[in-house]
């Protein structure tokens, strides 16, 4: 029989109280929702009665514990899931605890050393403090693949993501695509992590229309079959795309190299774009030197990643640690990737583009939209409902903050801003 003790409970709550040093002053941006139990400082929910459980098995452990669930977090697909590259999974540090230290029983810290720390697998099957009835606190885990296509899709309902490539295409592509090819009849061009390809395709539109009558050689990497049957599929629907030749390589972006390397062969490209996909990659370093390498004479390799001034950069830093393991890969942005631009010694520069996002609902108490922006932003299933109040409450407060949002007419628009890195061979 395993024993839920208090010291045990306490232990737990002081390690989920992530960022307990947030400013006094924070203020939530919409009204505060009711004041939760009284329960001591540092606890993330409120203080439960110990109550003692036979240890799962069998059936019952599966019941008990569930592995979390993958999600498709970071990278960029042109339309219904970010860019897949090459998961990784994300080792995650445990959140500082703010508990005191104490003494304890040699048994009962066999029994906690057991018993999970910080994955949120574990279900507890307890009593609330006026033993009322037995209740379970609902285990965090992160989104499925499925689920996060449905949370990005509302991402892009609401935020002006494609509108900012939109914004860099029209006004910057001309003039870097202008002296790509060196007068060559042919114009190889190689997509790394192209999703279902919409993103892929405006840019061969802008090469065909600065290179007019090049042949255009399209090569794409992309591992999802779903994603490479989709870009087939608007490739047959596009009557402008005569000469334009398309070759799809469903692999990873690592396992893609490997192929190289052991063919011994190294074809060069052009132009060589890397889309929102690098946060999936094993070696972000290794990766950029590989397909660098990959560029022709006078070719160029872009890279878009999220820009350090967005509020992305401000929350993974404070909270990533608190949140449930994800296979996201790296919680990379701009400034990640230039001090790997920086010791290749390669040429680069570097346009950054405003984006944003509208999380207004996301303070709407039971606002369905609301609920799965939060999912969108923490990578968890029904954060608002598995969410310890005290993490809930201090992520809430620190997307209202100015390095996460600014208000506008009224609505709270997350800032979701873009570099766009291009690198010179």
């Amino acid at each position: 029989m395993l024993e839920v003790s208090l010291q045990l409970l306490l232990l737990r709550g002081a390690q989920l109280s992530c960022d307990e040093d947030s400013p006094a002053d924070v203020r939530p941006c919409a009204s505060p929702s009711p004041a939760p139990r009284s329960f001591p400082a540092g606890l993330g929910f409120p203080l439960l009665t110990p109550v003692t459980l036979p240890v799962p098995t069998g059936a019952g452990r599966a019941a008990a514990t569930r592995r979390g669930h993958r999600q498709r977090r970071g990278g960029h697909a042109n339309v219904g899931a970010r860019r897949l590259a090459n998961p990784q999974p994300l080792a995650r540090p445990p959140c500082p605890s703010t508990a005191p230290a104490s003494t304890m029983d040699p048994a009962l810290e066999m029994k906690r050393n057991r018993f999970p720390s910080m994955n949120f697998e574990a279900e507890i099957l307890t009593a609330p403090h006026d033993n009322s009835e037995l209740y379970v606190i609902p285990s965090m885990r992160s989104l499925t693949a499925e689920e996060y296509v449905e949370a990005f899709k509302s991402f892009l309902d609401h935020s002006t993501e494609h509108q900012c490539m939109d914004e860099f295409n029209k006004e910057e592509m001309p003039n870097i695509m202008a002296g790509l090819g060196n007068g060559k009849s042919t114009i190889n061009v190689l997509g790394v992590g192209s999703g279902t390809g919409e993103q892929d395709l405006k840019m061969i539109r802008i090469l065909q229309a600065v290179h007019p009558g090049a042949l255009i050689d399209n090569e794409i990497i992309e591992p999802n079959p779903q994603h490479v049957a989709a870009y087939k599929e608007l490739v047959n629907q596009a009557p402008d795309l005569q000469n334009v030749s398309f070759i799809w390589h469903q692999l990873t972006s690592s396992e893609y190299e490997q192929q190289v390397k052991e063919k011994g062969t190294h074809k060069k490209f052009d132009f060589i774009h890397m889309i929102q996909m690098l946060y999936r990659v094993e070696d972000i370093p290794n990766t950029i030197k590989f397909f660098h390498s990959c560029l022709n004479h006078h070719g160029k390799l872009l890279i878009i990643i999220l820009s350090d001034s967005s509020g992305w950069a401000s929350l993974w830093k404070k909270y990533k640690h608190c949140l449930p393991s994800t296979d996201s890969g790296h919680y990379i942005t701009s400034n990640g990737i230039t001090d790997v631009l920086k010791r290749l010694g390669v040429e680069y520069r570097v346009y950054e583009f405003l984006s944003g996002w509208d999380i207004t609902e996301c303070f709407i108490e039971g606002d369905p939209a609301g609920a799965c922006m939060m999912d969108f932003l923490t990578g968890t299933k029904n954060f608002l409902g598995t969410a310890p109040p005290g993490l809930r409450r201090r992520l809430q407060e620190a997307l209202c903050q100015p390095e996460c949002s600014s208000k506008k007419d009224g609505r709270i628009i997350f800032s979701n801003n873009l570099s766009m890195i291009v690198v010179e061979s």
